[in-house]
């Protein structure tokens, strides 16, 4: 890996999410009056640690989606069309990077608000020689697994489990490989694509605030989020 490489984080956007409703793509709901793909893409480009953000938006909004981002960010912004699952757009993404990028970084869009801090320590860890890099959280909530019937049939030990987050960061080759060997289309995560490969994943820690805007309650969460940094911001 060239240190003297540049970083690009991918921005898979082009899903649906019915469980936040019918109507607009789920990342371009608003949250503060905002869309939610461009408070993700202001935290990444805000970290000062990403060089380059792909966004793969969906087909018929990628001109509504590059007029989101005429402003300088800091950081090059390129919009393209994304695929009908989660791993296809980020494949789509993968495809044309410029040759002098040898970190990637795949994030949720639905993740707006994650600290800029998350961001840097995830490429640092990259660029320190880890192949793969994921932020996590512990899990507090005590864990079932259960069978086809819904009935236990076993508890983890939580100890030993993490809630995964994002941004997931991978050496470039080694996520381009893991893609390309790829035999279905169902991955929810880049790490889980990378772990088929016998490539080892390191975690770090993530943050509370970098959550997942799935549901109306988390709309909620995430408008009470931005509220408060807007008021730190006011008296800062």
């Amino acid at each position: 890996m060239s240190v003297l490489g540049r970083t690009a984080a991918l921005v898979p956007a082009a899903g649906r999410g019915e469980r936040l409703g019918a109507g607009v793509p789920k990342a371009l709901r608003l949250i503060g009056g905002t869309p939610m793909l461009v408070h993700a893409v202001h935290a990444l480009a805000g970290s000062r640690s990403v060089d380059l953000v792909v966004i793969a938006a969906p087909e018929e909004a990628v001109e509504r989606v590059r007029a989101l981002f005429l402003e300088d960010l800091g950081a090059e912004i390129l919009v393209v069309s994304g695929g009908d699952t989660r791993q296809a757009s980020v494949a789509r993404a993968l495809i044309g990077l410029p040759d002098d990028v040898d970190v990637v970084l795949v994030h949720d869009a639905a993740r707006p608000f994650v600290p800029s801090e998350v961001v840097s320590a995830v490429v640092a860890q990259v660029r320190s020689g880890r192949p793969a890099v994921i932020p996590a959280l512990q899990v507090t909530d005590t864990i079932k697994q259960v069978d086809g019937l819904e009935m236990v049939v076993g508890t983890p030990d939580r100890a030993v489990l993490r809630a995964i987050q994002t941004p997931q960061g991978f050496d470039r080759a080694i996520l381009q490989a893991a893609h390309a060997a790829a035999d279905d289309d169902t991955a929810t995560d880049d790490a889980g694509l990378v772990e088929r490969q016998g490539v080892g994943v390191h975690v770090i820690p993530g943050h509370e605030e970098a959550f997942k805007v799935t549901r109306p309650i988390d709309l909620l969460l995430a408008e009470s989020v931005l509220a408060k940094r807007r008021a730190g911001r006011a008296h800062g």
